[in-house]
């Protein structure tokens, strides 16, 4: 039996790895590629690992379906309407998404896209970013609700959608509907049938990739048709021709199968074919190409519910309903074309096959037709067939067969139109490329033979690279090193003068020859050949191929001295010790051989540091490269040596040179620099400035003053001073300075540095005696030394500049300027000329007290005069012109009166021993800061009366009692200054105050002094001598009330003769416990009975009530109540005495008393008083009053 072009075999069972039959199903199992199965389980997903030899992972996971991206281990689950996308190897969720409808089928249409499918409508979902499901297209009528999703397709340029499903027609037929949308367009066409997919192609004489949907096509509306396979192309550019479209060709389903659908179509990419397999298991084998059915056989007996094609083996995979067995589907190659040509009997089918795939099986017939195709001279044909077939016809016999067919008029040579064939078909074998090479190569077109070669047309060969040889050694180059014809591609390199290009070669693909016969071959014909030769045996991989000393010699043998030093700089980079003698060699032939520019060169890389320094340095001395040779010397009388030379060195090698030596050595050099003239000096200045840290100011001071370099020094030192914090540097760059005469760079040091001794700067500039003293102005000025500084200056003639110190350096400072300029005995014109320029910058306090102390204030009454004109408010200022005015006497007194800006406290103890009065005047002036010196000197000087009214005005009660208190007395009396004074309050003060506020708190004073007998002759004077208080209420009260309390004899007197007082509230004090001066309380309240007094009637029965009642209640007097009662004659009162008899049992002179008062409200009383008493005859006019009322 044939074997057939098709291997199936099972590669793994789902249930023998665990998964549960109903698990095995279409929704639950899944296979998006060939690298995972996923299956949901009730309580679990299970994905196994298709690369990993069937490994099993289960995962704890609630899910409704699972499904694996196709190329990373991204895994999507839906449940309900909920979606989740995880990334597994990283553990995390990339996104999820809660649809508004469910979805009905989903399938990964790329690694980066999930398609989803719903009642309605398919959306398209990117795993990037964190977009939501977008919209794709809506489904057709035609594939509506109740259609079965079982398939979604889009193309490779994502243009084109196809969504598939089944749906159950009439007579249990299941029908098939497929959409295909338009992605640009945004149309949808429906087609007819049960499954599709699509796939590129490339098609003979296109450039451009063809891509094809494949589907099959079953006619609902003609139900006896047979089912068609149909393959047409769909988005090709209308511009570049026509799409590439098939005939439908029809589905060989066998007779037993009438009923059977498929169920899906998977696509070989590798050799453009597709299977399509039924729901009863039947597999279809179809050429793309042709859309020609290759095969037909059953597989299986069970649904193939899922399938899935690897696309680097062209294989299919595909999984049975419930059993879970996973099968492999791959084109058995080496059966096709002899099943094709046997069974199907379709040679030129197979003739086609076998040449697009270049598979077995069909050389009998290539040859037939070959042999037909040369007979009818159809040589373009003839060359196809060859270029197709393979290798089966591509022989030297062909080749032969071709040469000797000849040519027709106008026609190209038929083998160049069989090479040409063959070209646009692939490459030439070795055979094919010799014969083509030798015509081109005869008629002269080599540039024909290089892009073929760039093209990778040709099979290089040592026999083609021998016919390129004499035409192109480059190409022939080129043709010898992909033959790996390794001796004469380096023939070639030494030919085209590449000798750095033969040891590398040799080395990479192993070839070993004499190096050293070729070698001195070159040495004599060709140097520079030889060089590059040898560097590159120097340079080769596991070490040198040649000696290196040995291939030195020889160069310089030959007197080649450039090629020697190139070789030797090849040799020695590696800088290896061993190589000592070598390297100092290299130096030598250079430094004595006349090129000393090339070993500078050399050492100026610094790539060799083993070779004799010592050595090298003397050559260097010889050959005048002085830097080199300090370079290398390391004895400093040797340096020294070449140092004489250092003019001749650059500046900056001279500089960074120094950093070598140690301190020790470089004191020593720069001293010996120095001592050669002054040409050196800018040198070592620089030196200095870069190394001042590593030598020390103090060294290198003493080198530049040891040789008089005074100029060296400053420049020196100005580089370091601003940083410098050594007071010794500062100190002698102030000294260098002003010998160059560079007052101004010395004056800017001594004003802003803080390093520099300042006794010891101080001293230098005295001694110095500078031409411009400004250096030790600042000096003075910033460390206290005025004193000295003024008389310096005052002594040297050099007053202008005293004037521009304390006008513009330190105007503050004036007071010790012009104390010193006491001192010495300064004209008093010159004092007072500065002290006008300074003005008011100048401190006053201490000037008047530096003036004062010398007996000199008078000499600075212009100034300060001066001052005040231009409105100062300085208080000194007022207190110095105070002290000249009361010392001179110019009208004192109006100075301290009028003045509002002099202290007081300054000005006070001044006047204290000139006139009291004065300073009584200055102290009051204080407003209350000077009370306690105004006090004392009002005592010592008998200024009472003063005191007095300034106590008065003042209305502080603080004050008054400090001089009113007898806690100072010993005894606890009143002193004599306390009544002295205070009878200057009563008889002179107080009297002539005309403000309320001055008496009210005078009296307040008094009160709380405890001083009633004064208190009350103080009143008095107020009050009852006619003065513009003598109606004021509260000083009456006052008045009465000390008196009730100090002298109770005088009160009926102030009762009778004051008539502004509080009535009431004094009676009522009166008549208290404390006093019981009833007869004057009685008095005030008839007094103010009276209609004079008390202008409402209600008001004056109320006094008269509280009269009576100080008549009976206080003094139980009740005849003289009834006297009064008589008197007054008023209801109230006769009421009031009526209770007071009452209480008396005198019943009699009660009723009358009632009677009077028409008041029957105690009669129970009365009646119960009058039985006891058995008066009936007189209760009897009280009971008719009371029957009245």
């Amino acid at each position: 039996m044939a074997a057939v072009p098709v291997v199936f075999n099972e590669v793994l069972n789902l249930q023998q790895l665990g998964v549960p039959e109903a698990s095995v199903k279409h929704g639950f199992t899944t296979m998006e590629s060939d690298k995972w199965i996923v299956c949901v389980e009730p309580s679990q997903v299970t994905m196994i690992d298709l690369l990993n030899n069937a490994q099993v992972t289960r995962r704890p996971i609630q899910a409704e379906a699972a499904l694996m991206n196709p190329s990373v281990s991204v895994l999507a689950l839906r449940s309900g309407t909920t979606l989740q996308i995880f990334n597994l190897e990283l553990k995390a969720k990339m996104k999820s998404h809660t649809m508004a409808e469910p979805v009905v089928f989903w399938k990964w249409t790329s690694p980066t896209n999930l398609a989803l499918v719903t009642a309605k409508s398919v959306y398209h979902w990117s795993t990037s970013g964190d977009s939501a499901p977008m919209k794709a297209f809506d489904r057709h009528p035609t594939i509506g609700p109740n259609t079965q999703i079982i398939n979604y397709q889009v193309s490779p340029d994502e243009k084109w959608c196809l969504l598939g499903g089944i749906s159950a027609g009439a007579g249990g037929v299941v029908l098939g509907n497929m959409q295909l949308y338009s992605v640009d367009k945004k149309v949808s066409q429906p087609l007819q049938g049960h499954a599709a997919a699509f796939a590129k192609i490339t098609l003979p004489g296109r450039v451009d990739e063809a891509q094809l949907l494949c589907f099959h096509e079953k006619k609902q509306e003609i139900p006896n048709e047979p089912a068609k396979f149909f393959v047409m192309e769909v988005g090709r550019d209308p511009s570049k021709g026509a799409p590439f479209r098939l005939a439908p060709v029809p589905i060989p389903v066998p007779a037993d199968a009438a009923a059977d659908f498929p169920v899906s179509l998977a696509i070989d990419a590798k050799n453009d074919l597709a299977f399509l397999l039924t729901k009863m298991g039947y597999l279809y084998m179809f050429d793309i190409h042709s859309a020609k059915a290759l095969y037909r056989a059953r597989i299986t007996q069970d649904t193939v519910f899922v399938t899935c094609a690897q696309a680097s083996t062209g294989a299919v995979f595909g999984i049975t309903v419930r059993k879970g067995q996973v099968f492999r589907i791959q084109l058995n190659g080496q059966a096709l074309v002899p099943y094709i040509v046997s069974t199907l009997r379709d040679n030129d089918l197979g003739i086609k096959i076998a040449g697009r795939l270049g598979l077995p099986g069909a050389e009998n017939l290539y040859a037939a037709e070959f042999q037909r195709l040369i007979s009818s001279r159809q040589v373009v044909e003839a060359a196809k067939l060859v270029a197709s077939s393979g290798g089966a016809l591509r022989t030297p016999q062909t080749i032969q067969l071709f040469q000797q067919i000849p040519a027709e008029p106008g026609s190209p040579q038929p083998v160049f139109q069989y090479f040409s064939t063959l070209l646009e078909h692939g490459k030439l074998n070795e055979q094919e490329s010799i014969e083509l090479a030798k015509p081109v190569l005869q008629q002269g077109r080599p540039q024909l033979m290089e892009k073929w070669l760039k093209d990778d047309k040709l099979e290089c060969s040592e026999m083609l690279g021998d016919l390129i040889m004499p035409s192109d050694v480059g190409m022939a180059l080129s043709v010898y090193l992909r033959a790996k014809c390794h001796q004469k591609a380096i023939n070639c390199f030494v030919q085209r003068g590449e000798y750095d290009k033969i040891v590398p070669y040799s080395s990479s693909v192993g070839f070993s020859m004499d190096y050293s016969t070729m070698l001195s071959q070159l040495l004599f014909n060709n140097p520079q050949g030889a060089l590059d030769l040898a560097k590159g045996l120097v340079n080769a991989e596991g070490g040198p191929l040649i000696d290196i000393q040995a291939t030195a010699e020889a160069f310089l043998s030959s007197n080649r001295v450039q090629e020697t030093t190139a070789f030797l700089l090849e040799a020695l980079k590696d800088n290896k010790e061993e190589h000592a003698y070598l390297q100092t060699k290299l130096l030598e032939i250079n430094l004595i051989g006349g090129a000393p520019q090339v070993a500078d060169a050399i050492m100026q890389n610094g790539i060799l540091t083993h070779y004799d320094r010592e050595h090298v340095a003397k050559m260097c001395e010889r050959a005048g490269l002085w830097q080199r040779a300090a370079e290398h010397y390391t004895e400093i009388n040797d340096i020294k040596r070449v140092f004489k030379n250092s003019h001749q060195m650059n500046p900056e090698f001279v500089v960074s040179y120094f950093g070598k030596l140690n301190r020790d050595q470089s004191i020593m050099l720069l001293k010996d620099m120095m001592s050669r003239g002054p040409s050196n000096m800018q040198v070592c200045v620089e030196v200095a400035k870069k190394y001042h840290e590593e030598l020390g100011s103090e060294n290198l001071v003493e080198v530049f003053e040891s040789h008089k370099a005074t100029e060296g020094l400053y420049y020196y030192l100005g580089s370091i001073v601003n940083f410098s914090e050594d007071p010794f540097v500062h100190f002698k760059y102030i000294q260098a300075a002003c010998m160059l005469g560079q007052f101004k760079e010395a004056e800017r040091v001594c004003r802003d540095s803080n390093i520099y001794n300042a006794e010891e700067v101080k001293e230098y500039l005295k001694g110095a005696r500078l031409p411009d003293p400004r250096p030790l102005i600042h000096v003075c000025d910033r460390f206290d030394f005025v004193d000295e500084l003024t008389e310096y200056l005052y002594l040297n003639s050099l007053l202008q500049y005293i004037e521009v110190y304390v006008t513009k350096v330190s105007p503050q400072k004036t007071p010790m300027v012009v104390g010193k300029l006491f001192d010495l005995g300064a004209n008093e014109d010159f004092i007072k000329r500065i002290l006008m320029a300074v003005g008011s910058a100048c401190p006053v306090d201490e000037l008047v007290e530096i003036a004062e102390t010398r007996n000199r204030l008078r000499l600075l009454q212009g100034w300060l005069e001066a001052r005040v004109a231009t409105g100062s408010t300085e208080p000194g200022t007022h207190n110095a012109l105070g002290k000249i005015y009361i010392t001179l006497n110019r009208d004192p007194k109006a100075f301290l009166l009028n003045n509002m800006f002099y202290d007081p406290k300054i000005l006070g103890p001044y006047c204290e021993s000139l006139d009291p009065s004065l300073a009584f005047v200055a102290y009051k002036k204080g407003a209350g800061e000077c009370d306690d010196q105004l006090i004392k000197i009002s005592q010592e000087h008998g200024l009472y009366r003063d005191l007095a009214k300034y106590l008065v005005e003042r209305q502080d009660l603080e004050l008054w009692s400090k001089v009113l208190s007898k806690e100072s007395a010993e005894d606890g009396k009143e002193t004599p200054e306390q009544r002295q004074l205070i009878d200057q309050v009563v008889e002179w003060a107080l009297p002539e105050s005309t403000s309320a506020d001055e008496v009210s708190c005078t009296v307040k004073a008094f009160m709380a002094a405890d001083l009633p007998g004064e208190l009350i002759t103080l009143l008095e004077r107020i009050v009852l001598q006619g003065s513009d208080f003598s109606d004021n209420k509260n000083l009456q009260n006052l008045l009465i009330l000390t008196a009730i309390r100090a002298d109770p004899t005088k009160v009926a007197t102030y009762i009778d003769e004051l008539d502004n007082f509080d009535a009431k509230d004094i009676a009522l004090i009166c008549v208290s416990e404390a006093h019981m001066l009833f007869e004057e309380a009685f008095t005030i309240y008839v007094k103010f009975a009276k209609p004079e007094y008390s202008v409402e009637k209600d008001e004056q029965t109320e006094l008269q009530v509280l009269a009576i009642g100080v008549l009976v209640d206080c003094m139980k007097d009740l005849d003289r109540a009834k006297g009064y009662a008589t008197q007054c004659d008023v209801k109230e009162v006769w009421s009031k005495l009526g209770k007071a008899q009452l209480e008396e049992k005198m019943p009699a002179a009660a009723i009358e008393s009632f009677i009077n008062a028409e008041d029957p409200s105690e009669y129970v009383l009365v009646c119960s008083e009058a039985n006891d008493g058995e008066i009936w005859s007189d209760l009897i006019p009280y009971l008719t009053m009371a029957r009245k009322t």
